[in-house]
């Protein structure tokens, strides 16, 4: 064999010797992800996800199913507080202005597919990017008001096969900020479609789902009767408006 001949054949031996050992890496880095998330005892996260919080500042979470009137409640529970003098910081879920969101817009709105291991993380990004705001209005003694949050996610998520315990320990490794207080509003499902077409003239994928709006609406109540990543109250969002936001100050104890 010609000295050039055997050179090309060490480097295609080196390459491939490489790539394999690429492989390895990448399969074990795998292995080790999957056995932290399986024995990792939920309690251990909780305690890690508690970790998150920034005693200064409160954090409150708005949830329900579409059309249960949480950006409506979101707007008045800030207004509230703005006019005690208590300062506000706001953020909303999903955050369709950014890419993120825009990519969980499309995904809503049918014009492709995803896995529920994509959503999950689609959705953690949308959360994850704000960690550092949160925090930071937290550390300035803020209240921080959030139209729907991580208790989305394990709702929606999970009853399309995604384990909560799986998405709290996640949460918890990552120190996604673990709001004081999670207050669900609950509606039914045909409220839920009967709000949201008269306020688009259309549905998405998940609005338009009266099984899901259900399943989902079920799951928010078992995730508040269990306290779930947070302290939960719920309030009855079949009434008016202003019988609503008064049920939630006084539930709350504002």
């Amino acid at each position: 064999m010609r000295v050039k001949d055997r050179f090309k054949l060490y480097v295609v031996v080196f390459s491939f010797t490489l790539y394999a050992l690429r492989l390895v890496v990448l399969h074990f880095s795998l292995l080790v992800l999957r056995l932290v998330l399986l024995f990792i005892p939920v309690r251990f996260c909780f305690r890690m996800v508690s970790m998150a919080k920034i005693k200064k500042g409160k954090f409150i979470v708005l949830e329900g199913i579409d059309g249960a009137g949480v950006e409506t409640n979101g707007k008045l529970l800030t207004n509230y507080f703005q006019e005690k003098g208590v300062k506000v910081g706001r953020v909303y879920y999903p955050g369709y202005e950014g890419p993120i969101g825009q990519m969980l817009h499309n995904y809503l709105n049918g014009q492709f597919d995803l896995s529920v291991e994509v959503q999950f993380l689609i959705h953690l990004s949308d959360f994850m990017k704000d960690k550092e705001k949160i925090n930071g209005w937290l550390r300035e003694g803020k209240t921080v008001i959030a139209d729907r949050y991580f208790s989305s996610t394990l709702a929606y998520q999970s009853i399309k096969g995604f384990k909560i315990q799986k998405a709290l320990e996640i949460a918890g490794i990552l120190e996604l900020p673990a709001p004081d207080l999670i207050i669900h509003i609950n509606v039914s499902p045909k409220t839920s479609m009967m709000r949201k077409l008269e306020e688009n003239n259309r549905l998405d994928r998940n609005e338009s789902d009266e099984k899901l709006l259900k399943t989902v609406g079920d799951l928010y109540k078992k995730l508040a009767k269990k306290d779930v990543f947070a302290k939960w109250i719920m309030v009855d969002g079949e009434k008016k408006i202003e019988e609503v936001f008064e049920e939630i100050k006084l539930k709350a104890k504002f």
